[in-house]
């Protein structure tokens, strides 16, 4: 695609900044800092005066960031907060006190980084990490939540010095940029933490890869399983300890570590705020297209896991459903070519009594067939249907289901965003 000489000139919209970022950079991810670092300190002289807080992890931090947010809004501080993807308008990616920021911010914004830009080639990630901080800059927030995009050492929201850090989970994903095993991902993750500060590892077994770097860097890392608990306390709780404190958290929809990892950290963050308020806050946070419930009768669950990671998560939810209803679940799956299918179906296929591929029209989407073709003897002759996208794989598991039968659509943020647009009527509707 041919990139157009100028930027979209003022008062252009927010899609035509979109669609010209897409073009300015030769390639979707190129990791490193020294090019977004350049910018940063032209359009920030000095630090942003905030308290930054960076979440990392394979998977749950939009949840932490989410749960951090509810938390420090509850009480009484203002936040910003940057995440992604998002599902169907960018401004969802930055929230100012748990609301998308407008279309005017982010233009002016969008029109800020590329002033100090200055031919510095940036990604389309690269150029929105920034622009989301000149949102929250100018915004004059306490506290800024930011989640990595990918990785943790070389993304470019790693180019600012967190003062409070969260690692969610470890586990493999993006093997081309972040290696294929724990240890090496694990130093990637661990590559947010900053000498002397108050972390949080939610995972339950940290490489020790996380542990070193930690170490190494006197960071105060509250590790779950030995500095904090959790415990099951009935089907709709789970018990949080933390030295002499406890607090109950649900045991759903949300991932409980990542809940967990939030409210430990809250007793860093807002140390005097009573636990009762950092319950109801957590109790109340929802994650749109996680283990999300779109529809009833048959009942339609959305969730955006494409990893085997967040696929074995799924798969527990699942089989909580599974083992409390007569009914069966079928499963509305599209993926993107460079995940692991193959895992992801291995995780979830002992708990679906039929699948509906869907294809992807997307950049980097696999076709209905080519998923099958994937899979190969992981599919059962019979047990499954194709279809050329996720809308008509949903309407065919919803004209055959029961009443009592569950419909779980996942795979990936695309599949979750066309789930929703197709249940919901609307975009982003409820």
């Amino acid at each position: 695609m041919p990139v157009p000489d100028r930027a979209p000139v003022p008062g252009a919209s927010v899609d035509e900044w979109l669609g010209w970022l897409e073009a300015i950079h030769p390639t979707e991810i190129d990791l490193g800092l020294d090019r977004v670092l350049v910018v940063l300190r032209r359009l920030f002289p000095r630090r942003p005066a905030a308290r930054l807080i960076t979440v990392a992890g394979t998977n749950g931090k939009g949840t932490t960031v989410a749960a951090l947010e509810a938390v420090l809004i509850a009480s009484g501080r203002t936040t910003g907060a940057y995440t992604s993807p998002h599902l169907f308008r960018y401004n969802e990616r930055v929230r100012i006190g748990g609301e998308s920021v407008s279309d005017d911010a982010l233009v002016a914004a969008f029109e800020a980084v590329e002033a100090a830009r200055r031919g510095v080639s940036l990604t389309y990630f690269e150029f929105g990490t920034l622009a989301a901080f000149v949102v929250m800059a100018e915004a004059g927030v306490q506290d800024w939540l930011l989640e990595v995009g990918l990785g943790g050492r070389l993304d470019a929201v790693n180019v600012l010095d967190p003062d409070y850090a969260v690692i969610t989970s470890v586990d493999i994903d993006h093997v081309g940029f972040l290696g294929d095993n724990r240890e090496v991902i694990g130093f990637e993750k661990a590559g947010i933490l900053r000498p002397g500060i108050t972390a949080v590892c939610a995972d339950p077994n940290p490489p020790s890869s996380v542990l070193q770097q930690a170490a190494a860097q006197n960071v105060e890392l509250k590790v779950t399983g030995r500095d904090y608990t959790l415990s099951r306390e009935d089907d709709e709780t789970v018990s949080l300890t933390v030295g002499a404190e406890r607090l109950s958290l649900p045991a759903g929809p949300l991932p409980v570590q990542s809940l967990a990892a939030a409210a430990v950290l809250s007793c860093t963050l807002v140390p005097d705020v009573s636990r009762e308020i950092v319950a109801k806050a957590l109790q109340e946070v929802r994650v749109p297209g996680r283990f999300e419930a779109i529809r009833s009768k048959p009942t339609v669950i959305a969730d955006v896991g494409h990893n085997p990671h967040a696929a074995r998560w799924l798969a527990g939810k699942v089989e909580g459903l599974k083992a409390a209803s007569s009914g069966s679940v079928l499963a509305v799956y599209a993926a993107l070519a460079d995940k692991d299918v193959e895992g992801v179906f291995g995780a979830m296929s002992p708990f679906v009594d039929r699948w509906y591929f869907a294809g992807l029209d997307e950049p980097r989407g696999l076709t209905s067939g080519q998923l099958i073709q994937r899979l190969g003897a992981q599919c059962h002759p019979g047990g499954q249907d194709a279809y050329p996208s996720v809308p008509e794989a949903l309407e065919a598991a919803i004209r055959g289901a029961g009443p009592d039968d569950v419909i779980v659509v996942f795979g990936s943020f695309f599949t979750v965003a066309a789930a929703r647009a197709f249940v919901l009527g609307v975009p982003g509707g409820s």
